[in-house]
């Protein structure tokens, strides 16, 4: 789940409208320089290009220039994708008309092309490895095909190695506070995370009554002992 800040000062609806559909935490600031000092306090910035191409542009270059790591999106009308060019400093485009699918990929995408996750250390467990900065991971060197809150969820249990956590523990830390889901998609997760493990689906061990974990390998366990 990213935190997300949304620039925008023009009146109604969200620049994009499927953002909503997502577990995203999502701030919408005005769109003035003023704001820029939350902006780069979050992990991923949308602006609202769709009315005021100069004012985004503007907003854009200030927030490029000023040393900002954190990646930006363009939130556009399909006529605006005429005048965009590099020297915007963006890092991708968004119409206002996206599907959820297409918006968390994007998301997921420019965070992990940001060059400020470029040191983090990737998740090495059991044949498992994890690399939070491109957002990808591999089992026995074969790359999963995982979606957001899959990866999302793997990452977490593969973080905290052999802890069990309750459902309503990995709703809290993986889905977010505001989630109005119940449990069972927790459950879905895990069976659907299982199946692309193959193999290794064991990785991901249920505590009956009380919830899963993530179970290390006995060569990894002996190396924490």
């Amino acid at each position: 789940m990213a935190q997300v800040t949304v620039l925008s000062s023009a009146p109604g609806p969200e620049p994009v409208p499927a953002l909503g559909l997502l577990s995203h935490q999502v701030r919408r600031v005005p769109a003035d320089a003023s704001q820029l000092v939350t902006a780069s306090n979050s992990d991923l910035v949308i602006i609202d290009a769709r009315r005021d191409l100069a004012g985004a542009k503007s907003l854009c270059k200030i927030l490029s220039s000023s040393g900002n790591s954190v990646p930006i999106i363009l939130a556009v009308t399909e006529g605006g994708l005429a005048a965009l060019s590099p020297d915007w400093g963006i890092s991708d485009v968004l119409l206002e008309q996206a599907g959820p699918a297409e918006v968390d990929a994007r998301i997921r995408l420019a965070i992990g092309r940001n060059p400020s996750d470029a040191n983090q250390t990737p998740i090495r467990a059991s044949g498992v490895v994890i690399d939070e900065a491109s957002y990808s991971a591999k089992v026995r060197g074969r790359p999963l095909d995982l979606t957001f809150k899959e990866f999302e969820l793997l990452r977490f249990l593969a973080s905290h190695p052999s802890r069990v956590f309750t459902r309503e523990q990995l709703l809290s830390e993986v889905w977010g506070y505001d989630y109005f889901g119940g449990t069972r998609t927790v459950d879905v997760h895990v069976r659907r995370l299982r199946a692309k493990l193959g193999d290794l689906e064991g990785l991901i061990g249920t505590v009956r009554n009380v919830g899963y974990r993530f179970n290390l390998s006995e060569d990894d366990a002996a190396e924490e002992e």
